[in-house]
């Protein structure tokens, strides 16, 4: 059901393409079929396979960092009830901040190479992650947590044990809109630092108004998208299954 209720608004979404394209003088919208043999032509050549790994170093050095990084963070915010009422503020005004306000700070302390794109990429991630991480570990069963405390159960093994399980739907939740939104800030960073990566083709093509390839590489983009949120869905919902079943 879910498959064809998918299938068919993808149809739908290429009637409505290829009726614009017929609109628009022609050059300024690429049809669907302009941009099938675009991208066959593309997929032949080195250098969007090059853009495509380039945008992918910069994007997951970014994401995994502001993971890991997340993870600390919000856990210790969580678990450390003072020192999370003390800065969580901070958090969330940095969280409301557009991550493009940062981007010239960030090229005048780090230059335009890859360590400006990732940091701009970690920034850009972490945010959900600490958050979600700090809301997770907040939830933890106090209940739980007393009575291993009374069974003599030490504070590293009800971390493991009680803490971390209760917070993993957050954390996974998390990571989920992290990786939309390092995948995003990938682009950002590439537009707005030394122009490479997909986001340098997408300046390249949509400056000289060849829509076909530009659309060939937000097409690659989406499809980026799809593949990490599924990947990350089907992670949730294996190791968050005990719940389901307690």
């Amino acid at each position: 059901m879910i498959l064809s209720l998918r299938l068919g608004f993808f149809v739908l979404f290429l009637a409505v393409w290829w009726v614009i394209s017929l609109k628009v003088p022609q050059g300024l919208f690429a049809s669907p079929y302009e941009t099938l043999l675009a991208g066959q032509q593309m997929l032949a050549e080195k250098r969007l396979w090059t853009a495509l790994l380039e945008s992918m170093r910069v994007y997951f050095s970014g994401t995994l960092i502001a993971a890991l990084a997340g993870i600390f963070i919000g856990g210790l915010m969580g678990s450390i009830r003072t020192f999370g009422r003390a800065v969580d503020v901070y958090v969330y005004a940095l969280a409301a901040t557009p991550r493009v306000a940062f981007v010239p700070m960030i090229i005048v302390l780090l230059g335009l190479g890859v360590s400006a794109k990732v940091f701009i990429v970690f920034l850009g991630a972490v945010m959900p992650v600490i958050i979600n991480t700090y809301k997770g570990v907040q939830q933890a069963d106090e209940n739980l947590i007393e009575m291993a405390r009374s069974t003599g159960a030490g504070q590293a093994r009800i971390v493991r044990h009680i803490i971390i399980p209760g917070a993993m739907p957050f954390i996974l939740a998390g990571l989920r809109l992290s990786a939309t939104l390092g995948l995003i800030n990938t682009i950002v960073a590439e537009l707005y630092t030394a122009v490479s990566g997909l986001g340098g083709l997408l300046n390249i093509y949509g400056s000289s108004f060849r829509m076909a390839e530009y659309f060939v590489v937000v097409i690659i983009l989406a499809l980026l998208g799809v593949v990490v949120n599924e990947g990350l869905r089907l992670l949730e919902q294996r190791m968050t299954r005990w719940q389901v079943s307690r």
